[in-house]
């Protein structure tokens, strides 16, 4: 009896301290939270992947990501998309009315938008363009950009951990998020898309945090 109940024991141990390992010490329990655990750990270099866009002169992401200074707060979409992105793209809106109050106040908070295309094939910048004129965005304050090569496009996905599943009907299934990066093209931090006012305050702090 005593020798089953320390067997018991042992095996419960085993358990909480694979869970601990495997929660970052119980932090998080899910892929997604993992990530962002991971992200704010270790901040991901974003790579050098060529972009393209309207008013975007950067030859690559780093480079766009650190004119200026500051931070810039990144989602993904598509062009074509009619659910999440949606989302996102009222999400962004209500950032860059924040921004523009914080001009108005003569508060210029050195944060900036940026909206990445995963559809490169068909969001060329004449139709990101338009995308952007559609949700009136300022592009002193937000860009939108593709990257043209099939190859790098992919490669970005993988290294700041965006799923997109193509569903074989030319739309696709994918995560959303906020990515806050600094100056120096990292991504630090991901927020979930109904913590846009988490993103904002942080993406202020950054930039306005010594280099």
């Amino acid at each position: 009896m005593l020798r089953t109940a320390l067997l018991s024991a042992v095996l419960v141990l085993c358990g909480l301290a694979a869970a601990r390992w495997l929660t970052y010490d119980f932090q998080v329990w899910t892929d997604e939270g993992a990530r962002r655990l991971e992200v704010a750990l270790r901040p991901v270099q974003a790579p050098p992947v060529a972009v393209q866009g309207p008013g975007v002169a950067a030859p690559d992401l780093p480079a766009l990501l650190a004119a200026g200074g500051g931070a810039t707060v990144v989602d993904f979409f598509y062009t074509h998309c009619e659910t999440v992105c949606l989302s996102l793209g009222s999400s962004f809106q209500q950032l860059q009315a924040a921004l523009q109050a914080d001009q108005s106040k003569g508060e210029a908070s050195g944060v900036r938008l940026l909206s990445i295309s995963f559809d490169g094939a068909r969001d060329d910048p004449a139709a990101l363009q338009a995308y952007a004129r559609g949700l009136r965005a300022d592009p002193a304050l937000w860009r939108f950009v593709r990257v043209p090569d099939g190859a790098q496009q992919q490669a970005l996905l993988r290294r700041l951990g965006v799923v997109v599943v193509p569903d074989g009907r030319g739309d696709y299934e994918h995560n959303a998020a906020l990515l806050v990066f600094d100056a120096r093209g990292r991504m630090v931090r991901v927020f979930d898309i109904a913590e846009q006012q988490l993103a904002l305050d942080y993406a202020r702090h950054l930039a306005r945090r010594p280099r």
